[in-house]
């Protein structure tokens, strides 16, 4: 397990605890623990091996102890004893937004509702209202999360369920009983959601291979076995499928089991009725029977007369015409970025120093770090007064001094008042390098007041980019309403770049409108919104959003130079 996982489960046994009624500081001492182990700038491994992991702050030498038997053997008695004296409904009901374990225990306690339908059932007999605590505003609020929980309860972002393919696909890559193990589908297509994880794989031997497969010590049940396709459900109940196929099928299956259904028919048609070929995952015949051989993708594409199509693009939303045209992009690569912005330090909201964020970001190999921290409005997020604003500049201005290969610029993330004016006065904003135009509260106005609200955001002089614009949490928030194509062209005729939120719990803007906003000319900041160490890194979930949106390094702001994106700031945000 690395830091990330142990402290996800150091907060899951937080969150059962406070279920439980446990004493408050026993649950908030997990917490602690969560936080201090991944904001530490130390490896896990270094932690491990000396006495450094009892000495951080927050880690008491009882859940030290805990934390090594998870990292030594990837479970922990302690939590599954935990896991198991709390009733499955709980812990379902923890994943419907906006209903913390004190509520949920609140209910079961006092109503004996131990399931999601039967707290939906309850709320609509009104029987929560009179709970201390909730109200008729709350109830009606419970309902909403339910029917939003309900509509995404079979989701995964991309990053968890990435996360758990590549654990999948490594265990199968150590089985001598696999040739090719390869993750395809939505996945690999880099899809910011998903149902579930499809890995393509070839076997030397099928019923070993399947068995091996069978045997993943970290699955929870088997849902199906066969001798070509068969099934795990994980621990988070997302489901896995393994395709076994032959060597000579395995580009025509890799290509079939990557694209989307759009793709795909449009794929088969073209092959139909341009080329009299028949197409399908086994490979392309003609004749009816005939196997055109192709040794990868490669020569699937050129044998319809096709470039090669990157998996992020089939989506047929304008691909298969661009690549017969030869007109598809050069997409975006990790190595094209050379800088970071946006994030955040202790100053506001941030777990470590200005200077922990910049050694990161300069160990990372990056040129320089935006700095943004929250405006004065935010209250909730430790937002800059103008006395503690100067004080950050100042730093920032010391720590400049000492590094001569690398610059922290000096940004803030703005709040958009409910008028659509910035957080500060002109006389400030115009001291910034660079300004973040966010909005962080309002978020049900109407469509025409949010449009509105931003548009006049993007028309202040001192705004440089549009932050997070939908506001969206991928399965735990929608989007609040707003009419992004008029965002997109209000950005444009203004000059203004676009947030790409690389926080895999926002990827906002949605890569389904940077086809649009490229084609205006809006320049896209990628901005991983990080609040500690590794957060920072983030920003390469960007990557498989920009490419589905069919951008390249010159459509994306940090692909610029330290010395061009200091002229980029001065040219787009000064009045």
């Amino acid at each position: 397990m690395d830091k990330k996982e142990i402290a996800d489960r150091l907060n899951e046994i937080a969150q059962l605890l406070e279920l439980k009624g446990e004493n408050t500081f026993k649950s908030r001492a997990f917490e602690f623990a969560a936080r201090a182990i991944e904001s530490s700038e130390v490896d896990l491994d270094q932690l491990l091996a000396g006495d450094e992991l009892a000495s951080l702050k927050g880690v008491g030498k009882s859940i030290a102890e805990k934390i090594r038997e998870l990292a030594a053997t990837g479970q922990l008695a302690y939590y599954e004893e935990l896991r198991s004296n709390v009733p499955h409904g709980l812990l379902e009901m923890l994943r419907i937004p906006g209903l913390g374990p004190k509520k949920i225990r609140t209910v079961y306690r006092q109503l004996r509702i131990e399931t999601v339908e039967q707290l939906e059932a309850a709320a609509k007999d009104k029987r929560l209202e009179a709970l201390a605590g909730f109200g008729v505003k709350t109830q009606e609020n419970i309902l909403a999360a339910i029917a939003h929980f309900k509509k995404n309860k079979d989701l995964f972002r991309f990053d968890l369920a990435a996360l758990e393919a590549e654990k999948l696909s490594g265990y199968l890559k150590t089985s001598s009983w696999f040739r090719r193990v390869v993750i395809a589908g939505s996945l690999r297509r880099k899809k910011e959601i998903t149902k579930d994880i499809d890995i393509l794989a070839v076997a030397a031997e099928r019923e070993k291979a399947m068995r091996f497969f069978a045997a993943y010590p970290e699955s929870e049940s088997l849902m199906a076995s066969g001798w070509t396709k068969s099934g795990l459900i994980l621990p988070s109940g997302l489901k896995a499928d393994l395709r076994l196929v032959g060597e000579d099928e395995f580009p025509y299956a890799l290509h079939h089991f990557t694209g989307s259904k759009e793709h795909n028919v449009a794929m088969r048609g073209r092959a139909r009725d341009l080329f009299k070929i028949k197409m399908n995952e086994y490979g392309l015949f003609k004749n009816d029977d005939e196997r055109i051989i192709c040794s990868s993708e490669a020569g699937i594409f050129e044998q319809l007369g096709l470039s090669f199509i990157p998996p992020e693009l089939r989506e047929n939303r304008g691909e298969i015409e661009a690549a017969e045209r030869g007109e598809l992009p050069t997409l975006i690569e990790n190595v094209d970025l050379k800088g970071i912005i946006h994030a955040h330090t202790v100053a506001s909201d941030g777990v470590n120093t200005l200077r922990e964020m910049a050694a990161e970001t300069r160990r990372l190999g990056f040129q320089y770090l935006g700095v943004t921290e929250h405006s004065q409005s935010a209250g909730y997020a430790h937002g800059l007064q103008e006395d503690r604003l100067f004080e950050s500049w100042q730093k920032i201005d010391e720590l400049n001094n000492e590094l001569s290969d690398f610059k922290i610029f000096k940004g803030i993330e703005s709040d958009i008042r409910s008028d659509g004016s910035l957080d500060y006065p002109a006389e400030i904003l115009t001291r910034f390098d660079f300004v973040i135009a966010s909005v962080h509260s309002g978020f049900s106005l109407d469509e025409t007041a949010m449009t509105r609200r931003i548009i006049k955001a993007l028309e202040n002089e001192y705004t440089t980019i549009l932050g997070h614009p939908t506001g969206r949490l991928l399965l735990i928030r929608e989007a609040y309403r707003v009419n992004m194509k008029k965002i997109i062209e209000a950005a444009a005729a203004n000059g203004k770049a676009i947030e790409l939120n690389t926080n895999p719990m926002r990827l906002d803007i949605d890569w389904r409108e940077l086809h649009y906003a490229k084609k205006l000319g809006v320049k896209i900041a990628f901005s991983p919104d990080a609040h500690n160490l590794e957060g920072l890194s983030d920003i390469y979930y960007g990557i498989g959003i920009a490419r589905k949106g069919w951008l390249e390094a010159d459509d994306v702001i940090n692909c610029m130079t330290g010395e061009q994106i200091a002229e980029y700031f001065k040219g787009a945000s000064r009045g």
